[in-house]
């Protein structure tokens, strides 16, 4: 689909445009490099997303791969977003499904689900490149029981609009008049936006907590640059133009605020403490539903994460 996106002027009040920048603290996983930019001490969440990740980009050597063994989640929905290479997903469910560069895998955690994800037995003989993202979304409080669900959209399932130097892909929600098939619980927007050196683009204002993550390359907003590895965080309002200093990736999202406090510990997100302990006791104890035909985990943490509170 090709849509013209719309390019504003710089906006009036420079200084007010940029409530938070995040640098995401960085932690290598059996080689791969991943960057966390939520949540962190400057910003808990973005709308309803409360947890953003970068995996690589890395190039796992042959004989080896990724390998994230069965673990459970509640009270979310997981997005994960590839930029190259493929992950192997199997879950309670049954699924089974690989994700390749462009493609969404939504996972809807609800009142329980357990998941894997690997690199596929096939590609392991050789060098794999590896590179892309994984969000949370917080669910409403009354759909945090959900059954669980699994949802694939392919690349070409999900609408581009491109013109002038930058290509956008939607990945969730609604943008630039375009609307994706994913369908979610709360009012929100994500794409990833491709832009050549000294294209322009717009961040529309209709949704009242909107970020940027610079997955790569340079952008400029309001005459200050920022780097790779940058979450922007902007004011609610705010005539917001992006400016790519060179080619960058740059991913959009954000959406309505959500409906109340959350609290996370390890792979739970919850309004309630008491379902967080809850969870942990039904992991601890064998009570989730596993992955059919693996036969490993992870065990609930001994040393336990630190608690996180939304807001």
């Amino acid at each position: 689909m090709d849509e013209r996106i719309p390019v504003q002027p710089n906006p009036a009040r420079p200084d007010t445009a940029i409530e938070t920048v995040v640098v995401p603290r960085s932690s290598d996983i059996g080689g791969l490099e991943v960057r966390r930019a939520l949540p962190s001490a400057q910003r808990r969440m973005v709308g309803p997303f409360v947890f953003l990740d970068q995996m690589g980009p890395a190039l796992l050597r042959a004989g080896s791969g990724l390998d994230v063994r069965p673990h459970p989640h509640i009270g979310l929905a997981t997005v994960t977003y590839l930029f190259d290479g493929e992950i192997l997903h199997r879950d309670s469910l049954g699924t089974v499904r690989t994700i390749r560069p462009g493609a969404v895998n939504w996972m809807t955690a609800g009142s329980g689900i357990v998941h894997s994800e690997r690199t596929p037995a096939e590609s392991r003989g050789a060098d794999n490149p590896l590179a892309g993202i994984q969000m949370w979304v917080a669910l409403p409080k009354p759909l945090e029981e959900t059954a669980p669900a699994f949802v694939h959209h392919p690349a070409e399932a999900l609408p581009v609009a491109e013109g002038e130097g930058k290509r956008v892909r939607l990945i969730a929600g609604e943008m630039y008049g375009l609307r994706s098939p994913v369908s979610t619980l709360s009012p929100m927007f994500y794409a990833d936006a491709a832009l050549d050196a000294g294209a322009r683009l717009e961040l529309p204002a209709e949704h009242e907590e909107r970020a940027i993550y610079i997955a790569a390359g340079r952008i400029e907003v309001a005459g200050d640059g920022f780097d790779t590895g940058r979450l922007l965080v902007f004011r609610s309002g705010d005539a917001i133009v992006l400016t790519a200093v060179e080619a960058s990736r740059v991913l959009l999202l954000g959406g309505e605020p959500l409906d109340g406090p959350r609290r996370m510990w390890w792979n739970f997100v919850s309004s309630s403490q008491d379902r967080i302990e809850q969870a942990k006791e039904d992991w601890r104890a064998g009570r989730f539903t596993p992955v059919p035909d693996e036969g490993e985990s992870i065990p609930l943490p001994e040393t336990p994460p630190p608690p996180v509170r939304y807001p």
